[in-house]
């Protein structure tokens, strides 16, 4: 009898980092399902790796709702859980849920996705057993928390200035830290751990309607960055299944473990409070 596929949900797949993960993912034999918003760009993707489209747009709760039904329905094992999806916004905009777009994709609509799936998650732990190589959910991050500041009576950046959306989009990475962290202590016992990653500076789509990023594009012709291959490596390693060789709720910078962050990143009882009100917001028991 051949050995079950392991099963990956990889978010933000169709393009950039996330594209190139599913290509090497699928080499390692993985069962991948294939998350964009893109209808073309997502089942492109799928098709070349022999993976399930799953179409989400994380601007809108229910999408996201509609993306766990079907995940669970399809999948009766989830062995990683990627959250890879999200953007920076150089206006300030809503979503129809009410929330600013900055926060609710890349927040709010993978702490939904998240805790919808947990279940499914700690089950297949419970199935092949806990261990270094038992079921993960890993999140993309950024050095860019460095510059966020977090602050639970204005996540949807109401009463500060906007300034292009760098400092919401930092902040939602210190939240994404913040996120893992305490998903990884609730998650004591489970056999289920959680991790969270900066992928270096990657030249990719990612940020176009950035001023700052298309000058920067103009101004190195492109090479300001590393390539999307190089900053999907640990991507890649996170979701293998090898050994992390690290606590669950370890940031990653690149490769390298306890990456820098804010001081914000540390505070436990933030931790606490921010899933509280995540959950308030998303509607999660």
């Amino acid at each position: 009898m051949s050995p079950r596929k392991r099963t990956i949900v990889l978010t933000g797949a169709s393009s950039g980092i996330g594209a190139v993960a599913a290509d090497r993912l699928a080499e390692q034999g993985a069962d991948l399902a294939i998350v964009g918003r893109n209808p073309e760009r997502t089942r492109a993707v799928a098709d070349r790796v022999g993976g399930t489209a799953f179409l989400a747009d994380f601007d809108r709760l229910d999408d996201v709702r509609s993306l766990a039904a079907a995940l669970l329905e399809r999948y009766e094992h989830i062995d990683v859980l990627a959250n890879n999806a999200g953007g920076l916004h150089s206006r300030r905009e809503l979503t129809v849920d009410g929330h600013e777009r900055t926060i609710q994709s890349n927040h709010l609509s993978p702490f939904l996705l998240t805790n919808l799936l947990l279940p499914r998650l700690i089950e297949t732990a419970n199935t092949v057993g806990h261990g270094e190589n038992g079921p993960r959910v890993v999140s993309t991050a950024s050095l860019a928390n460095l510059f966020g500041h977090v602050r639970l009576d204005d996540l949807d950046w109401e009463k500060r200035p906007w300034l292009g959306g760098w400092r919401a989009y930092g902040t939602s990475k210190l939240v994404t830290i913040l996120f893992i962290r305490e998903l990884a202590e609730r998650l004591t016992g489970t056999g289920v751990d959680a991790y969270s990653f900066h992928p270096g500076t990657v030249v990719t789509g990612f940020g176009q309607s950035s001023a700052l990023i298309r000058f920067g594009n103009w101004a190195t012709r492109g090479t300001y960055g590393i390539p999307a291959d190089a900053g999907a490596v640990p991507l890649i390693a996170l979701a293998a299944d090898a050994p992390v060789g690290a606590p669950s709720g370890t940031y990653f910078d690149r490769l390298a473990a306890n990456g820098r962050v804010r001081a914000q990143a540390k505070d436990a009882q933030l931790g606490r409070d921010l899933w509280a009100l995540s959950a308030q917001l998303t509607g999660v028991a």
